[in-house]
């Protein structure tokens, strides 16, 4: 019996990479002119495969517009494989709303042209999480296809893969990566006496044909293809060559009694996983962070609860949403790439985020001009309940003398009078763009008058939030009055009363919801003793003025930097051979820089001499830098977790910077949360000597272990270390979270932990980050689960999805002006029993996206009307009335077609 070789033509696309875009599309417009051409002229080239992202083709048709015609018949009768995503993301460093939208914009582009393949191709991702099948599931989809992080307990090229809620799909797994079939020579002799060795290579893996992809990174099609096929088939019956689509070839793909692996693919056993990207250029990964939280915690939220439906900026937001997507490709969101990409990529992050911002403060202003009373009201962009401090500009005599507030700052009013002549008011009145002078004062009325001595102007200003006052009309008649008499002597008085600038704790806002400020006496007030000490009842940090570290909840040692040398590249970390550990300043200084009693914080300066660079001779640390690095500690009331901000200067080449953070308990495995999820791992990660296995690991924002929780701004990765034996076996003592690593190449060859090249091996400055500041952000809880409490005793353990929003979601204060016919209280809409991805409009309707991230079943309510379970091509699944049960670790999307879920569930 002939072995079958299914041959599936295609090339490998990364839009970016160690050439900018623009570079590497006129290349993809030379190849796809190729390919068009062949799949047309020659019958014997049947089928071709464009990487499972529709950003290709979108990228040709900018440049060849009239070739869309071609395509679509092309794809239309099968001879085209395009998507189903629309770019080939990075699974592990973007939001599961991120991985869902890339998919879903990829159908829909696909739509356009006859349909996406329905295989969730994903071919090179430095791994790929625990949830991917349930999300192809929800898309419709049976199978995948896969090749990196396929762990050594799969031995056969196929097997079930099956997500935490049991999920399933089918996955083909490349053996030998997305190129086995790369480059085939024109010989048919020497393609059979290629083939026999290959397959040789594979044949404990093989299940039946041996899958061939005939392409590689950028390679454009071999049109000899067809007569290399024929002629190999005439000369033997050994083996058997056919061309066909991956599609057609899975269909009949043998699916009984494969092997099954439950969760995450993040095992270097056979292929490298390259899990140095996590940590590298860490200003691209803060960005992503941002920009995600602005615009699916923020914008689509507010947008859709508080600017009516006809008003959803849906085209605004597509464009957001696109600008993140073409981030998430892998080679773009991972920065192991050449200058030009990374610039553009915080660029294109730049540009989604100003969307979100401006959609946000859209929406928040419609919220406050709709709601009945006047004064500062706060709004919570969580689902959940909840209260907090909050921060607000009041004037001077807004709250009673005794009201429990902390005060921030004063300002005197500006009464009095300037005596202007008309060239200088022109030019004022040129400077004056809206309502909004800056972040804390609007103009409220502005009057004008006019006598014979000259012409009064009076410009009231104040902290509620105005859109109503006409400054471009007033602009005009004060233009007309001077143009009518240019001699004229201008009067202007501002009138802006006093005002503070105070925190007030606020409690029992409601999710999605809105509440009049109400301050309220804390019942944990947070206080500064000498030391520094703070404390609240629930959390004790004091700090060490030796080391600059501090304790936390009586445990020392927290805040302990850790620089160590770097030679590797954008791919993975390399220690030196002769590597120098800095872990103690040269000196340290402490300020109070404030007491209490709703928040409390102080700075910890610290002075370092680090080594400025690796010597590649030596391959010692050589040279000294100083560095000065600011550690600030924030503590709040009634809160039971440590805000942490560290920032400095990098001065240095070729090292890796790391917070150590002290585990209230010795453990032996962490739980990261990943896209839909929290996965738990051990101490140890699978490799080989291509690449060491290194237990750091990423996580999207938060980690724990120990007792320790740590939610974080981007700071992907981490490590357990200090392992020691115990009485169970080998357990971490610490945990690193790693806040910068510095590195000079792209790829390097001869590293200490992979010695072949990854990539090109070209310099890339900008992957230093010298003279760049880095400010990192990470938030610290304690739970009894560890061993203890805090000062207060034990309480407890903190929901990590719950940490996260109260440290990086802050609850918001907008200035009403009264008058609206909102009241004072209430909430957009409801959401209970699940965490929330995603609240939008789509096609008028409100969809809700939840998971649960838990092991038990949950009772989900979304708002109080009729709605719609659907998947993610947006069928129907079925209708929900007052709530629904959602499986363990489960994901749905809800749809409400009523407007009155949005009414004001008052």
């Amino acid at each position: 019996m002939s072995l079958e070789v299914v041959i599936v033509p295609h090339t490998h696309w990364d839009r970016e990479w160690y050439e900018p875009f623009q570079t590497f599309r006129m290349r993809l417009v030379e190849v796809l002119d190729q390919v068009l051409s062949l799949l047309e002229t020659d019958p014997s080239y049947s089928c071709f495969l464009l990487d499972g992202q529709m950003a290709a083709v979108d990228d040709y048709l900018e440049v060849r517009p009239d070739a869309e015609d071609r395509l679509r018949y092309l794809v239309s009768a099968g001879r085209l494989s395009v998507g189903p995503w629309y770019v080939l993301m990075d699974e592990l460093l973007v939001s599961g709303e991120t991985i869902v939208r890339d998919l879903q914009l990829g159908m829909k582009r696909a739509a356009a042209f006859g349909g996406a393949m329905q295989v969730g191709y994903l071919p090179d991702m430095f791994g790929h999480i625990a949830q991917m099948p349930q999300v192809l599931r929800m898309a419709g989809f049976d199978h995948a296809v896969v090749w990196r992080g396929v762990p050594s307990g799969i031995s056969k090229s196929a097997f079930w893969w099956e997500a935490p809620d049991g999920s399933r799909v089918r996955a083909e797994y490349l053996v030998t990566g997305y190129s086995n079939g790369q480059s085939l020579p024109r010989d048919a002799k020497d393609l059979v006496r290629r083939v026999r060795a290959q397959a040789a290579e594979v044949a404990g893996f093989t299940l039946g044909s041996l899958l061939y992809m005939n392409g590689t990174d950028h390679q454009a099609p071999q049109p000899w293809l067809g007569r290399l096929l024929d002629e190999a088939n005439e000369i033997q019956d050994e083996i058997h060559f056919e061309v066909t689509s991956l599609p057609a070839y899975l269909a009949s793909a043998p699916a009984d009694d494969l092997p099954t692996w439950s969760g995450e693919l993040r095992s270097g056993a056979r292929a490298n996983l390259l899990m140095g990207v996590a940590s590298n250029r860490v200003d691209v990964k803060k960005a992503a962070a941002i920009t995600e939280r602005a615009i699916e915690r923020r914008a689509e939220p507010y947008g859709a609860l508080f600017l009516p439906p006809r008003d959803w900026p849906e085209r605004l937001l597509d464009f957001a949403w696109l600008r993140m997507i073409q981030n998430a490709a892998h080679d773009s969101i991972c920065a192991c790439s050449v200058d030009e990409v990374v610039d553009s990529v915080l660029h294109r992050f730049a540009e989604a985020r100003q969307i979100a911002e401006g959609v946000t403060e859209r929406a928040l202003s419609a919220l406050s001009a709709s709601l009945a009373e006047g004064g500062p009201t706060v709004v919570n962009p969580s689902h959940r309940p909840r209260g907090g401090v909050v921060e607000m500009v009041l004037g001077a005599g807004a709250l009673p003398p005794d009201a429990p507030v902390q005060v921030i700052s004063e300002r005197s009013g500006m009464p009095g009078v300037l005596t202007l002549d008309a060239s200088t008011v022109r030019n004022v009145l040129g400077t004056l763009q809206g309502t909004q002078v800056d972040s804390e004062t609007w103009v409220q009325e502005v009057r004008v008058a006019e006598d014979e001595s000259g012409i009064d102007i009076t410009v009231v200003m104040g902290h509620e939030e105005r859109h109503d006052v006409p400054v471009d009309a007033i602009k005009r008649d004060i233009a007309a009055r001077l143009d009518a008499r240019p001699d004229a002597v201008v009067r202007v008085r501002i009138d802006q009363p006093a005002s503070r600038r105070v925190l007030a704790l606020v409690q029992g806002v409601r999710g999605y919801g809105w509440q009049a400020i109400r301050p309220v006496a804390p019942e944990h007030p947070v206080r500064v003793e000498d030391g520094p000490l703070l404390a609240n009842g629930l959390v004790a940090l004091a700090v060490d003025s030796s080391d600059g570290t501090f304790s936390l909840d009586g445990i020392p040692g927290y805040g302990r930097l850790v620089d160590g040398g770097d030679h590797g590249d954008s791919y993975n970390y390399s220690p030196p051979e002769n590597d120098t550990l800095v872990d103690m300043p040269e000196d340290v200084t402490v300020e109070v820089l404030e007491h209490g009693p709703l928040r409390a914080a102080v700075a910890i300066r610290a002075r370092y001499r680090w080594p400025e660079r690796v010597d590649a001779s030596t391959q010692g640390r050589a040279g000294e830098a100083t560095v000065e690095v600011t550690t600030t500690l924030e503590l709040r009331a009634d809160e039971r977790f440590v805000r942490v901000a560290t920032a400095f200067v990098n001065p240095c080449r070729d090292h890796r910077v790391r917070v150590h953070l002290p585990l209230r308990q010795p453990a032996a495995h962490s739980e990261a949360e990943c896209a839909f999820a929290v996965v738990t791992r051990g101490l140890e990660a699978e490799g080989r000597p291509e690449e060491l296995g290194l237990p750091t690991f990423p996580s999207r924002r938060f980690v724990s272990a120990g007792g320790l929780y740590v939610a974080h701004e981007g700071l992907h990765e981490y490590e357990l270390v200090d392992v020691e034996p115990g009485p169970s076996g080998l357990a971490a003592r610490t945990l690193a979270l790693t806040l910068l690593r510095s590195t000079g190449m792209l790829s390097r060859l001869g590293m200490t932990y992979r010695p072949l090249p990854a990539g090109p091996l070209t310099p890339v400055e900008g992957l230093q980050m010298v003279g760049r500041r880095i400010e990192a952000r990470y938030a610290l809880c304690t739970s009894s689960d560890g061993g203890g409490g805090g000062a207060g005793g034990s309480y407890r353990p903190y929901d990590p999805y719950e940490l996260v929003d109260d440290a990086f979601l802050p609850l918001e204060v907008v200035y009403a002006p009264g008058g609206g016919g909102r009241p004072p209280e209430g909430s957009g809409l409801v959401v209970e029993g699940a965490e929330v991805s995603a609240l939008r409009r789509v096609d008028g309707a409100l969809e809700v996206r939840v998971f649960n991230p838990r092991s038990g079943s949950a009772t989900v309510r979304v708002g109080e009307e009729r709605a719609w379970l659907v998947d993610l091509r947006g069928r129907p699944l079925g209708a929900v009335e007052g709530g629904f049960e959602l499986r363990p670790y489960g994901i749905a999307t809800v749809r409400i077609p009523s407007r009155a879920a949005i009414e004001g569930q008052c």
